[in-house]
């Protein structure tokens, strides 16, 4: 098989896929680390820079997980040479939240020359392929990133939305914060009408964090379909970055609530069902 060129990369690829790019590194290519320091220190695929994942994030109470400010981003994407013609490849080590989490912020940007590694560092692993503790070296760029509103979801996004029929919210958090037995706000419980799906019930636990194969049917099961309106989130969109990684690969309209319930359950005025 021929090897592909970076624009016919599809979003999710394989670890064979991206092997066989590094045999030769196409010089728009970058390959990106979310994992944690540590561990980029102690091995990461070659070529890889590392991302630290707070730096997708503001940081700053109640919603800490709302994107992070124009500046932060463009020292963010300097340091990884973004240019229009970047194809990032993403991976983190926890079965993709923070990997998502960079996508939709790519697409925040309007930027979208990017796939994701199927399974991240943990199927690269499983596949015995190599590691690298070299640290690469690329030049700086001087981007300067604009955010599309479309893509970035707000309270009254969701609120104008919730009586519509196609339209429904996908919760990733776990049961009990969606049933609001562990409070993690001022407000506990859930956004009207929302689905429940935990984010690692997306992930095939057998076959290295992959997305699970079967993961369209599961999720019609919970009626998550190509024909609905969709937003997910979770506490603070990290979670949920990996939900909407997966709604993306299934052609579903998908868009990410960054302020998340730490926004959503923190504000007086917002609904919620126990």
């Amino acid at each position: 098989m021929a090897k592909l060129s970076l624009r016919d990369l599809p979003l999710i690829i394989e670890p064979a896929e991206l092997a066989e790019q590094l045999e030769n590194p196409p010089e728009n290519l970058r390959v990106v680390d979310l994992c944690s320091e540590q561990s980029y220190q102690q091995g990461h695929i070659e070529g890889a820079l590392h991302a630290p994942p707070q730096m997708l994030v503001c940081n700053i109470p109640p919603a800490p997980g709302r994107i992070a400010s124009v500046e932060q981003l463009n020292r963010l994407f300097s340091f990884l040479g973004l240019t229009p013609d970047t194809h990032f490849v993403v991976y983190d080590d926890e079965g993709g939240g923070w990997a998502g989490r960079f996508i939709w912020t790519l697409d925040a940007i309007g930027h979208s020359n990017y796939s994701y590694l199927n399974g991240g560092l943990q199927a690269w692993k499983n596949e015995h392929r190599p590691l690298s503790k070299e640290v690469p070296q690329v030049p700086f760029t001087d981007p300067r990133v604009s955010l599309d509103p479309s893509v970035v979801v707000e309270i009254p996004d969701i609120l104008e939305s919730l009586e519509d029929p196609n339209f429904v919210v996908w919760d990733a958090r776990n049961p009990a914060e969606y049933r609001g037995e562990k409070v993690t706000a001022q407000k506990a419980g859930h956004i009207p009408g929302a689905v429940n799906c935990e984010w690692t019930r997306l992930m095939d636990h057998d076959n290295g964090l992959r997305i699970r194969p079967d993961a369209e049917a599961f999720l019609a099961e919970l009626g998550l379909t190509r024909d609905k309106r969709i937003v997910t989130h979770c506490q603070s969109h990290h979670r949920s970055g990996f939900t909407y990684l997966v709604g993306k690969a299934l052609g579903f309209d998908i868009k990410g609530y960054h302020g998340s319930w730490a926004e959503w359950g923190n504000d007086p005025d917002t609904p919620v069902e126990p």
